[in-house]
């Protein structure tokens, strides 16, 4: 007798309506979270469903969800009755968030430097070489996309699942502030960071990769505050005292330590 086949109900209009609006909310999710990212729409300024639906021709179901996902990644806030808004991270909260993210990335490179097979190391060099032609050639953009893919694969090699989602929610946060620390100058670095994490990590030298990793993620939160103390001064009129308007120095956050020279 031959065997039963399965049965397969028929997807009915709703389901399909469902994930078809599920895949624009992505869409959606995907291009707000790119006008974010390159400044478009700047920290605290409000998003509407009418201005959206206008922008990127969908109706407002999957506008909603959008908002919805983006505020679970940490880069939007609803206000009850106010509506949403680019969320505003204070400075004192980034720093504090790269100083855990330093931590974290410190034990995945000590993993992956006692578990990384050789292909995985290949692999990892691949994401620099990108890296250094991006920085070469000046794309910010392309740097930061793979930059994330980068330290994503990382995550993915250590191998630990809840570390890797406490990870990934906590710097979705930092994504604003990653992409604008992005200069020539400091691409050139960051893939020299990247270069000397990969080559510790291809060693086996367990030490090294988890301090290169820490340095990595302590020099931009470095870079961060000092960006941060530059916009400060620049919007201080002349006529008015440093003083007055910035925090004294018992107040600002401590700055990133620093790094300790190779033996």
């Amino acid at each position: 007798m031959p065997p039963t086949r399965p049965h397969h109900t028929p997807m009915s209009t709703e389901n399909i309506a469902l994930l078809q609006g599920t895949s624009l909310a992505t869409l959606v999710q995907a291009e707000v979270e790119r006008l974010i990212l390159d400044g478009t729409l700047a920290p605290g300024a409000k998003l509407t469903e009418a201005d959206l639906v206008a922008r990127l021709g969908v109706s407002r179901g999957p506008i909603r969800e959008a908002f919805r996902m983006l505020e679970e990644a940490g880069l939007v806030r609803t206000e009850k009755n106010r509506g949403v808004f680019v969320r505003e991270l204070p400075i004192e909260e980034v720093l504090e968030i790269f100083e855990v993210r330093a931590l974290m990335d410190q034990h995945v490179g000590r993993r992956l430097a006692g578990t990384a097979t050789a292909a995985q190391s290949r692999e990892l060099r691949k994401f620099v070489e990108v890296m250094e032609s991006a920085a070469k050639a000046g794309d910010a953009a392309a740097f930061h996309l793979h930059n994330l893919q980068f330290h994503d694969r990382l995550l993915e090699l250590a191998g630990n699942a809840k570390l890797a989602a406490t990870y990934r929610k906590l710097t979705n946060e930092l994504k604003l502030y990653r992409r604008q620390n992005l200069t020539s100058e400091s691409m050139a670095v960051y893939a020299r960071e990247h270069r000397q994490i990969v080559r510790a990590i291809s060693a086996g030298d367990v030490e090294a990769a988890g301090q290169a990793m820490h340095d990595h993620v302590m020099n931009s939160r470095e870079r961060t505050w000092q960006r941060h103390l530059a916009a400060q001064a620049a919007s201080v009129p002349a006529s008015v005292p440093a003083s007055v308007s910035s925090p004294g120095p018992a107040a600002a956050p401590r700055p990133a330590p620093r790094r300790r020279s190779p033996a």
